[in-house]
């Protein structure tokens, strides 16, 4: 770890950098557009719009990488990103605010493009699974690390826009001044959504619901907070539990992956997230409660991601893992774009409960459909090892990742 660290800490510190900065202005937007009176559904448009725009940039920034450069397009996007920042507090209407989180959707998606590309030519087939690795707890130390610099100013003020787009701004500098060069990109193939289905129903019907999850949370806990009554520092202190959730139950829930059915283990966490979702609509429980609830569902919805796009690659060979995984993010995409829009239309009908009645309901969908998938054809072959993938993560990373998942004797198709 110690070679990966000397060698990628450019990288690592820029994404660092970079996740401060995002995960300050999906948590900020929340509570300022309550304080300007924004309502719920106007600002659950406002945060779907970043996943729109993040989709849209998956699909389109590769080809502008191919044709300008790594290093263009990654200062162009930067810059884009460091000034919608603080326009946020210019003009804080929610229109301008939905076309301001479409465009840093966009430019977020293309600097993550381009800096998983630089991470995985810069590792070495046998230090590539640690720096992944490293690069995903990065991803979600940036992501706790910026709810403690939420508590450092008044979010009706003007500081808090400042301080993601000043870090931003010094995200691009290790990473614009490391020696590292610029790698070679390849766009990934892609495989047509009839024929993913057929390799794995669960896999795309489960990626659709999780994305919907991923976004209900990363979009909306803030929106929900602000709804609840909580104060600044109990939004943040919520937002922060379920990345730590997620960190802390990534990895054993992946070394039993390995050893288990992945759908029982889809299942029984579907059915914890559903639980935890309803106890807390049930009870409405104090600050601490809703931490636990709130490490409960992330520690949920960041390994079940990773389980199914490995329980699709059990029914794959090698060679089509990464036009697959392509596939199921575009789907895990448009789920994403319908979780905020659907989460703020609930709670408008039912008040900041609505947000938990989404999620749990999704999760449920989830494991009565895994638990009917389970009779219709047996478990696969798990040849290909669980990797720890983010929900937020790009083509790039995953194909990395599947390949140093994978094993010499690559998951046979399932007949």
């Amino acid at each position: 770890m110690s070679t990966v660290l000397r060698t990628t800490w450019p990288l690592l510190l820029g994404i660092l950098l970079l996740m401060v900065g995002n995960g300050m202005q999906g948590t900020l937007l929340g509570i300022r557009g309550k304080i300007e009176g924004i309502h719920t559904e106007q600002m659950s448009v406002v945060m779907a719009s970043y996943f729109g725009g993040f989709l849209l940039g998956s699909r389109t920034v590769p080809g502008m990488i191919q044709k300008v450069g790594h290093v263009r397009v990654f200062a162009a996007l930067g810059s884009v990103i460091s000034s919608l920042l603080i326009l946020y507090a210019v003009a804080p209407d929610w229109r301008i605010w939905s076309l301001e989180r479409l465009m840093i959707g966009f430019c977020f998606s293309g600097v993550y493009i381009t800096a998983e590309s630089w991470l995985n030519a810069s590792a070495t087939n046998e230090t590539r699974g640690q720096a992944l690795s490293a690069y995903m707890i990065v991803q979600m130390l940036g992501i706790i690390g910026a709810q403690l610099l939420m508590n450092t100013a008044d979010p009706a003020g003007y500081l808090l826009f400042v301080i993601p787009s000043v870090l931003v701004s010094f995200a691009f500098l290790p990473i614009l001044l490391s020696t590292q060069p610029a790698p070679q990109f390849a766009t990934i193939q892609r495989m047509s959504f009839a024929t993913l289905f057929r390799v794995s129903p669960l896999g795309c019907i489960g990626i659709f619901l999780m994305g919907g999850v991923f976004s209900a949370i990363f979009g909306m806990a803030s929106v929900w907070g602000s709804a609840k009554g909580l104060s600044v520092g109990q939004i943040s202190a919520f937002v922060a539990a379920i990345y730590v959730g997620g960190l802390v139950l990534q990895y054993p829930i992946g070394w039993l992956s390995d050893h288990s059915d992945r759908r029982m283990i889809v299942l029984g966490l579907a059915v914890l997230g559903f639980a935890a979702c309803g106890i807390t609509l049930a009870v409405k429980p104090g600050i601490w409660g809703l931490l636990a609830t709130a490490a409960i569902i992330g520690g949920v919805a960041n390994p079940v991601y990773s389980l199914l796009l490995a329980y699709t690659n059990d029914f794959l060979e090698a060679k089509d893992m990464a036009a697959a995984s392509a596939g199921l993010l575009f789907i895990n995409g448009v789920g994403a774009m319908t979780g905020p829009l659907i989460t703020g239309k609930l709670m408008s009908m039912m008040g900041p409960d609505g947000f938990w009645a989404y999620i749990g309901a999704l999760l449920l969908l989830l494991a009565l459909y895994a638990g009917w998938r389970r009779t219709r054809r047996p478990t696969p072959a798990q040849d290909q090892n669980f990797a720890v993938i983010a929900p937020s993560a790009t083509p790039i990373a995953v194909e990395a990742a599947l390949e140093t998942a994978g094993s010499d004797d690559p998951a046979r198709p399932a007949g």
